[in-house]
C-alpha cells in the first residue's frame, strides 16, 4: 500500500481516526493516573493525572507559534529578493 492510498484510506475515515485517537488518549491519561509510580516526583504538580501529556502539548504548541512567528520575522521573503 502505497502512502497516497494511505492517507487516502484515512481521510475518508477521518471522523473514526478522531474518535480511535480520542480513546487512546484517554487510555493513557487512565494507565498515567492508575498505574505509573509518583512517589518519586519532583514536584507537587507532577502527581497530577495526564501533567506530563499536557505539559508536552502546551510545549508542542508553544513550538508551532514561535516558529511561525520567527518565520514571519524575516526567514520567508518575497520570491524576488535577491533579484
Amino acid at each position: 500500500m502505497n502512502i497516497v492510498k494511505l492517507i487516502d484510506y484515512l481521510r475518508d475515515r477521518l471522523k473514526i481516526i478522531i474518535r480511535i485517537s480520542y480513546a487512546v488518549l484517554a487510555m493513557l491519561v487512565l494507565i498515567d493516573a492508575t498505574c505509573i509510580d509518583k512517589s518519586h516526583a519532583h514536584t507537587a504538580i507532577e502527581h497530577l493525572p495526564g501533567f506530563w501529556s499536557l505539559f508536552g502539548f502546551v510545549a508542542c504548541v508553544v513550538i508551532i507559534i514561535l516558529s511561525k512567528w520567527y518565520g514571519h520575522q524575516g526567514i520567508m521573503t518575497r520570491e524576488d529578493y535577491y533579484d
